[in-house]
């Protein structure tokens, strides 16, 4: 049970460390740390928690992470279920406790979105349903190709973490505008529940596409890197 346990606390830290910069700091008065530092946000939960858990679970904290490393060979099938539910859990008490937090504030306003992924009209941009389908793809095909390379054993010791929280921050540099960035159906499904109507409505997008994206960046590492498939 350590390594579920331990999926569920780093889930809630992303969940809470990034959609809460978001909430609470992105656009405070004259000192919000905005686009930028909520992407450094993400990226820093991935980072911090990769080198807290890592040893104990594998740090995924996504299941299209979960979901990319079994389709590359680097993850049992019979754990799949146990760590995406693990990891739906931890999202969901990391929005329950970000709830509780930013509705201290008299303004809070949950129709505002609470961090919600979304197209059309609730992308921050106004971005369509193609172009969000299309950059979650993408971008989590990026995503999981840089944890197989980072995580290979013929690379670097000890550096995969901050490689992988970096890309993590890129990908949102890039995608906030586009769909508030998911890359990850657990951090959406999180706050969705709290938002309820078009966050649910619109959800099925953010499981989808990373997914798709996670299993062919797995797929694509593999067949660049030489990478013999596992008997998992």
């Amino acid at each position: 049970m350590n390594k579920y346990i331990a999926e569920c606390i780093g889930t809630f830290w992303l969940v809470l460390g990034g959609c809460g910069s978001a909430v609470l700091a992105a656009g405070f008065p004259d000192v919000g740390i905005g686009l930028l530092g909520v992407s450094l946000a993400f990226g820093l939960t991935v980072l911090t928690m990769a080198y807290a858990i890592g040893h104990i679970s594998g740090c995924h904290l996504n299941p299209a992470v979960s979901v990319g490393l079994w389709a590359g060979g680097r993850f049992p099938a019979n754990e799949l279920m146990p760590y995406i539910i693990a990891q739906v859990i931890g999202a969901i008490l990391g929005a329950g406790a970000l709830f509780l937090i930013a509705s201290g504030q008299p303004s809070f306003d949950l129709s505002a979105g609470f961090a919600s992924n979304g197209f059309g009209a609730h992308s921050p941009g106004g971005y369509s349903m193609i172009a969000a389908l299309v950059a979650e793809i993408v971008l989590t095909l990026m995503f999981i190709f840089v944890i197989m390379g980072a995580t290979d054993k013929r690379a670097p010791a000890g550096l995969a973490p901050i490689a992988i929280g970096l890309c993590l921050t890129l990908i949102h540099l890039i995608s906030i505008p586009v769909t508030n960035t998911s890359v990850n159906p657990a951090r959406s499904t999180g706050v969705a529940l709290f938002v309820g109507d078009w966050a649910i409505a619109q959800l099925w997008l953010f499981w989808l596409a990373p997914i798709v994206g996670g299993i062919v960046g797995a797929k694509l590492y593999r067949l660049v890197a030489k990478e013999e498939q596992s008997d998992h």
